[in-house]
């Protein structure tokens, strides 16, 4: 049976696209749960109409996504951690520190970020991290680890 993909569905395909499927498969879990439609010639015209909207949101969500990594490419984050005597920090920086900051500063809000960090920033310095925005837009953030004024 051909169906119309509503959602990307794993091992099937991604969200508009015609597939084939098994009849059972289709009426079974993909119909119930919303994730595709049959191929009737009605929901083929339809199909047309729903690509050029997916297209055009696609594009927008890029626009926003590359006002975003300038902001990023141009801002540094700072993060003070206690330090004991001999200058040893308490703590880490991590991805998820980051990614708090990056909210607290409204450099980000729901859009999802992957952080490519790959082990807990432990010493004072300046770090260039890379940050991947999803569909292929990605930004260097600077980060700049220091010692606590007491």
């Amino acid at each position: 049976m051909k169906v119309i993909l509503l959602q990307d569905v794993r091992g099937v395909g991604l969200k508009l696209e015609v597939k084939e499927v098994k009849d059972g498969y289709a009426r079974n879990f993909l119909f119930p749960n919303k994730l595709a439609e049959p191929a009737t010639e009605g929901a083929l015209k339809k199909l047309d109409a729903m690509r050029a909207e997916h297209e055009k949101e696609d594009a927008e969500l890029r626009g926003r996504l590359a006002e975003i990594s300038k902001k990023l490419e141009g801002t540094a984050i700072e993060f003070e951690l206690a330090a004991d005597k001999s200058g040893a920090l308490f703590g880490s920086v991590n991805k998820e520190s980051i990614l708090k900051a990056l909210r607290d500063h409204g450099l980000v809000t729901k859009e999802r970020v992957e952080i490519d960090l790959k082990y807990p920033i432990k010493e004072a310095g300046e770090y260039k991290i890379p940050v991947d925005l999803k569909k292929g837009v990605t930004a260097t953030l600077r980060i700049v680890v220091k010692k606590a004024e007491k």
